[in-house]
């Protein structure tokens, strides 16, 4: 893994992604704490879990944008923005503006202007590493993401409990400002394409490629929008179709009812941590989460010998029994330990899955299918959040607890019972042709802005 850090691009692109999730982090702690304490019930926290994660399913939108426009823009602008909107949240609590409902208008606008981050990372990676190093790569992006999460979150609820949400809003505002500083010295080059479309070059020496440089020489702005919204979804239809006719539908049919309940339980954990002590009960139990995905990334170059199906099946069982035992165990210290285990499997299968998918996909294609995948695979979690929430007054948390060990049973489940996906290889080994995983056909590619 060392050599990967002899790769500038990689390396710059690593220091921020260390540098957002950071602050990312202490915000997640804050924002749902801040909901929960401002409104009064899991009510809130289900509603701001719900506008949350609502904007995760139109990432599948933002894919043909991350395919056509500069992947160095695209990460500017979001830390920038992102920057901004989350420094509403101090200003309204120094005007005495602040309520549950500003806090809650916030929380979906930051994560849909996000939507646009995990699909241009993903896109890029491909571009700036060998293919033989995608495993080691995700694993380091994991580490960077899950490590920094671990610290962060656990820190977050202590600084909560000591100084209040608003000092982590402030926080993440700096951490927003220290990653555009970064990513601004990032050079991406573009994607290698399996065809060469047609191109112009305007008079700046800019190249245009596609719908919009096809037909009259100077079209008038009209046809240009015309052109760009057909390329568009051209694009789009190009990423879902390439999802739509392979063996990925079928993972994502687990994944659905997995993050069903795990929405369900994160809209219930701050009400659960209260009944343990408090805010910094809340970033250790998330704490605890995101550790054992650390300590499966880590382990996911090691465990990649292994088939896919072999790792999904056993691990998401072994998830299922420790989660329901840590629910049930009824002793905190015990139950952090038990949330630790249960989400290691996880961990790793996401590192080889997304190396799986990074080494048959093309990598013109590779925005729009990423994308496709993390909406569909989460379509179910604003509701689980809603539902989890409602249920959480009415039912009391342990039983919305429980819900996160049954999904995981069920994603195991899927595996077993598809053919297919019982016999899926090592990442590395993929017959792409077998499970669907071909280039669509006509799929375009271009890259501009």
């Amino acid at each position: 893994m060392r050599s990967l850090f002899r790769n500038r691009t990689f390396t710059r692109l690593f220091v921020g992604r260390l540098i957002t999730n950071a602050g990312d982090s202490a915000y997640a702690v804050a924002a749902m704490w801040l909901a929960f304490q401002l409104g009064g019930s899991s009510f809130y926290t289900g509603l701001a879990g719900f506008l949350t994660m609502l904007p995760q399913t139109l990432q599948f939108l933002a894919g043909p944008l991350v395919d056509r426009w500069r992947i160095r823009r695209i990460l500017v602008a979001t830390q920038v923005a992102e920057g901004i909107l989350v420094l509403c949240v101090p200003v309204a609590y120094v005007m005495g503006w602040l309520s549950v409902w500003v806090v809650l208008v916030v929380m979906p606008v930051v994560s849909l202007i996000n939507q646009f981050v995990y699909p241009a990372q993903q896109a890029a990676l491909p571009r700036v590493v060998e293919k033989e190093d995608l495993v080691e790569a995700n694993s380091a992006f994991s580490f960077a993401y899950q490590g920094v999460d671990f610290a962060f979150t656990a820190l977050g609820g202590i600084v909560v409990a000591l100084v209040g949400a608003i000092a982590l809003y402030v926080l993440d505002s700096v951490t927003f400002l220290a990653a555009t500083l970064v990513f601004l010295g990032v050079r991406i080059p573009p994607a290698e394409t399996d065809s060469e479309p047609e191109t112009d070059a305007d008079s700046d020496g800019e190249t245009k490629t596609g719908a919009n440089s096809a037909g009259d020489t100077n079209p008038t702005r009209s046809e240009g929008i015309t052109a760009a919204v057909a390329a568009y979804r051209s694009q789009l239809l190009d990423g879902i179709q390439y999802v739509r006719g392979s063996v990925l539908v079928w993972i994502l049919a687990g994944s659905l009812v997995v993050n069903a309940t795990i929405g369900s339980t994160l809209a219930v954990l701050p009400a659960y941590a209260q009944a343990n002590g408090g805010s910094d009960a809340y970033g250790f139990l998330l704490a605890t989460v995101v550790g054992g995905m650390l300590v499966g990334s880590l382990a996911a170059t090691p465990l990649k010998r292994f088939s896919l199906a072999k790792l999904s099946i056993g691990g998401f069982i072994f998830s299922g029994i420790t989660w329901l035992a840590a629910v049930l165990i009824g002793w905190f210290p015990a139950t952090m330990a038990l949330f630790f285990l249960a989400w290691i499997p996880v961990g790793a299968t996401n590192v080889i899955f997304a190396a799986m998918i990074q080494s048959v996909v093309p990598e013109e294609l590779m925005g729009r299918v990423s994308s496709v995948l993390s909406s569909a695979s989460v379509g179910a979690m604003p509701l689980g959040s809603l539902l989890g929430g409602v249920g959480g007054d009415v039912l009391g948390t342990a039983p919305v607890m429980t819900t996160a060990g049954f999904g995981f049973l069920c994603i195991a489940f899927c595996w077993v019972a598809h053919p297919l996906l019982r016999d899926i290889a090592k990442a590395d080994e993929l017959d792409a042709e077998k499970y669907g995983l071909t280039t669509a056909t006509g799929a375009e590619s271009s890259e501009s802005f």
